[in-house]
């Protein structure tokens, strides 16, 4: 940056440059702000119904005003030079994403955690994901149209399109047809721990509300039990494993859900 910069038409080239990201990441910070805000103020289903319509409208100003800035077509609202891209590439693309992702995650873990313990960081990293995993399933659920209760099926279907399904690779498993099983075979984090010889990170309380709220967001008839996830012991084919179960009127009378 310059010494003492007075305007933005005193930047550089480079420096502007790095303005237009800045003014990026600040515009993502006050659109995820505006729904904290609705949800503190007026509930999750009230934030979600705001968002709803937000999201639509906010998308068609981003793309149009991108498309007249920097010169590139649209074709039904989506850009040609995406739509025209190699297929190869467009998945590289959505896995680049899911992979800044994940790195941001860890990225605010460290900022919480080198500066006041692990405690701290996972605690704030647990309440991240309460809040994170059920709009990701009201995103899945708004983009592949699934109905309200869409059982065992709908969430099937939205597991394989969580961000996290393109950079971990998992199994699903059918036990009956009122229970189904993720393992998941590969996780990053893990991985990436194992191979610089540290024991496995205890993520077992992130998981149970990922998961457990995930899977009632998709469907809220749905039970999530923990199988196993660090600091439990695991096999070698999985790194953590979840059961999703479908609470059915004879389970009530059973007993086995109070």
């Amino acid at each position: 940056m310059p010494t003492d910069p007075q305007r933005i038409d005193d930047l550089s080239q480079t420096d502007l440059v790095r303005f237009i990201l800045d003014v990026i990441h600040r515009s993502s910070l006050h659109y995820g702000f505006w729904f904290s805000e609705i949800r503190h103020q007026m509930g999750t289903a009230r934030a979600l119904e705001a968002l709803r319509g937000a999201y639509e409208r906010s998308l068609t100003i981003q793309v149009n005003r991108l498309a007249e800035v920097l010169g590139f077509e649209l074709e039904d609202g989506l850009p040609k030079p995406l739509l025209a891209m190699d297929r190869s590439r467009l998945k590289s693309l959505a896995e680049g994403l899911a992979l800044n992702w994940l790195s941001n995650d860890g990225v605010w873990f460290q900022a919480v955690e080198f500066r006041d313990g692990m405690n701290d960081a996972k605690r704030c990293n647990d309440s991240a994901w309460a809040q994170f995993s059920p709009l990701e399933a009201w995103s899945i659920k708004r983009l592949l149209n699934l109905p309200d209760r869409p059982g065992l099926d709908g969430l099937r279907k939205a597991l394989q399109f969580r961000i996290y399904a393109l950079i971990n690779p998992f199994t699903l498993l059918e036990e009956s047809p009122e229970s189904l099983v993720l393992q998941m075979n590969d996780c990053r984090v893990q991985s990436t721990r194992k191979r610089k010889g540290l024991a496995d990170y205890a993520c077992k309380s992130a998981g149970l509300v990922e998961y457990t709220y995930f899977a009632r967001s998709i469907d809220d008839r749905i039970m999530t039990e923990c199988v196993g996830c660090p600091p439990d012991p695991h096999p070698d084919e999985w790194y953590c494993s979840w059961r999703f179960t479908l609470k059915t009127s004879s389970m009530f009378e059973e007993g086995s859900f109070k």
